[in-house]
């Protein structure tokens, strides 16, 4: 197989899951880090989107980080990140991509967003924060003992969440999300997919 190639950008939330997923199934991935500010023809040949992540693999093209992730784990799933196919995985993934992605955009580019005050978007933002720390009540992880692909998928955006405003979060009502992120950003996989290139 000739080895793939990741056009991705380092501190974008869908390029780091993309990132995590390749890693923990062990794809040979060639990691090219993209300027957002001048990005490579090469890429913009492959994906018209202009976007990160962009999986170019086996003669075809991946452009959403979510199916990237997919690809890879349908490749190797050691410790069954995909649940054995437990539908709950995508439907907390896809409300993490719709209305929670919805509102992190906006508690995190408030000045963009005059019509309500920072913290009316953060709040609507902690009604999905809330969701998650009830899921950990009785398990470290979402939805399994273990990490699972929701975790990877979701971990990104929180942490992009917890960001905005780190002193606020650290005293925020949600210590078992606390420890949840910490507990992911502190594993060698997290570490390994963030090193600097």
């Amino acid at each position: 197989m000739s080895e793939a190639l990741l056009y991705s950008f380092r501190r974008c939330p869908y390029a780091m899951r993309a990132r995590l997923a390749l890693r923990y199934s062990g794809v040979a991935v060639q990691i090219i880090e993209v300027s957002l500010k001048a990005k490579p023809a090469e890429m913009l040949a492959l994906s018209h989107k202009g976007t990160v992540p962009v999986l170019s693999v086996e003669g075809r093209v991946i452009e959403e980080s979510l199916e990237i992730m997919q690809w890879a784990l349908a490749r190797y799933d050691p410790d069954d990140w995909l649940l054995q196919g437990n539908p709950a995985v995508l439907e907390w993934i896809a409300e993490n991509d719709s209305a929670f992605k919805h509102h992190l955009n906006r508690y995190k580019y408030a000045e963009r967003y005059p019509q309500q005050p920072m913290e009316h978007y953060r709040a609507e933002g902690e009604v999905f924060l809330q969701k998650l720390e009830d899921l950990l009540a009785d398990r470290e992880y979402l939805l399994a003992a273990h990490m699972s692909l929701a975790d990877a998928a979701i971990v990104p955006f929180v942490r992009q969440f917890a960001h905005v405003d780190r002193e606020w979060f650290a005293g925020a009502p949600y210590p078992r999300l606390q420890a949840w992120i910490q507990r992911i950003l502190e594993s060698p996989l997290f570490i390994a997919v963030m090193a600097k290139p």
